[in-house]
């Protein structure tokens, strides 16, 4: 066990020598191609092929960055809408109009934004991910091959040196020095020359082989980059295309559908405020208990009626009350109409559509509109454009009027809910 133990850290020690040693060798040619003692081993092409790498790998890492930023900011106004949509369903009413229409878009919208979540991530981004998941072993492989670029000049500068050096030793081993012939006998002065050569061609033949070892790994390295950095270069193009093809089609389909659910929202909100309205109107067009059913069915039918004014009558005069003279001439004006109505056929006018009896009094705020008094008789006219009708209002001519002139130019609109059809 003990020598197995001392095996083992024997070859560690060894390995780390050896890692020392390469190290202080490649900083030893790096100072000297510096310093212009060395020539360095140069490839423009390779050199411009890596420059293109490394600028690719920035651009990629940038855009991973910011794709991680946008899906942070999906989720995050996900999570807002969310909260939002939930605020609102909390607050809605259940007899509100269209209740579980909300609950259902509560839903969807949620729904919505989980499946454009997701599909960015199933997509866009892990195409960046796994694109950018090639380059930190290319970038390894070229930092090799730079290391051992730096190693087959160090061995190709080192038996160089060699070769210099054994043709100086050969010159020197053929003459022997003086106080070696005069040391050593003749016979052992050849053994020492042949040691000397032996020993350098030793070296000679180690740095050779060394030498062959470091060009063989330094120029597989190199072909193998050549070969494979234009093809990621190009790569690039189609990457970006299919990200950005990708999120541009998710984005149009979740902005497409997220459209139509707010157009959903805001339809029911519209008819929401439209309940809404229509319930007050109704509250304040309501009238007293004697007269319940006529208000109902003038003012269902009317989608924004005018105010009704105070349907209860004036106090009649008393005997010692002179009446005055606009009193006067409307009761005059309607005992004519009356008499002239039951007492005499006449011609209806041109669009007569039936008689209505105005129950309230209405005073014209306008031009174009009809002044009604209690008891008067209307006849009720078709619009010459059914689109310029309101709902709620009538066309129409005072009897009265039509029976004495004729003449329809007196017409006017007033609203239904004040009438009565006859």
């Amino acid at each position: 066990m003990a020598e197995t133990g001392n095996s083992g850290k024997g070859v560690t020690a060894g390995k780390l020598a050896i890692t020392v040693q390469k190290r202080l060798s490649r900083a030893q040619e790096k100072v000297l191609q510096k310093l212009g003692k060395a020539d360095e081993t140069r490839d423009v092409v390779f050199e411009e092929m890596v420059a293109n790498f490394n600028k690719q790998m920035g651009e990629g890492t940038k855009l991973q960055k910011d794709l991680k930023a946008y899906m942070t900011a999906v989720k995050t106004l996900h999570e807002a809408s969310r909260r939002l949509q939930d605020c609102l369903a909390d607050m809605y009413e259940p007899e509100w109009f269209g209740k579980e229409e909300m609950d259902a878009m509560v839903e969807d919208t949620d729904t919505l934004w989980l499946d454009f979540h997701q599909n960015i991530t199933d997509n866009s981004m892990l195409s960046i991910d796994s694109y950018l998941a090639q380059f930190p072993e290319i970038k390894a492989r070229i930092a090799k091959r730079d290391r051992k670029m730096v190693d087959f000049d160090s061995a190709r500068h080192h038996f160089a040196s060699l070769q210099k050096g054994k043709k100086k030793d050969e010159a020197k081993i053929a003459k022997p020095a003086a106080l070696l012939e005069m040391a050593a006998p003749s016979w052992a002065q050849g053994l020492l020359s042949a040691h000397q050569v032996a020993q350098t061609n030793l070296s000679y033949n180690q740095a050779e082989e060394e030498l062959g070892r470091s060009q063989k790994i330094f120029e597989e390295l190199n072909v193998e980059l050549q070969d494979q950095l234009p093809v990621l270069w190009d790569s690039r193009v189609g990457v970006y295309v299919n990200t950005f093809q990708s999120l541009a089609s998710h984005q149009e389909k979740f902005h497409k559908e997220m459209s139509k659910l707010s157009q959903n929202l805001n339809d029911v909100m519209t008819k929401l405020e439209e309940q809404r309205h229509l319930k007050k109107d109704v509250a304040a067009a309501k009238p007293g208990d004697n007269a319940k059913s006529e208000e109902a069915n003038h003012s269902q039918a009317a989608s924004s009626p005018p105010t009704r004014p105070n349907p209860l009558p004036s106090r009649p005069p008393q005997h010692d009350e002179p009446l005055d003279d606009d009193t006067s001439d409307i009761n005059t004006e309607s005992r004519t109409q009356g008499s002239e109505s039951n007492s005499s056929e006449y011609k209806l006018p041109p669009g007569f559509v039936y008689k209505v009896k105005a129950i309230h009094e209405y005073a014209a705020t306008d031009g174009d509109e009809l002044e009604l008094n209690i008891g008067d008789t209307v006849l009720v006219l078709a619009f010459d454009n059914p689109d310029e009708q309101d709902d709620g209002w009538l066309m129409g001519v005072q009897e009265s009027l039509w029976i004495r002139n004729k003449d329809i130019s007196s017409k006017g609109v007033f609203p239904e809910n004040f009438t009565q059809k006859l």
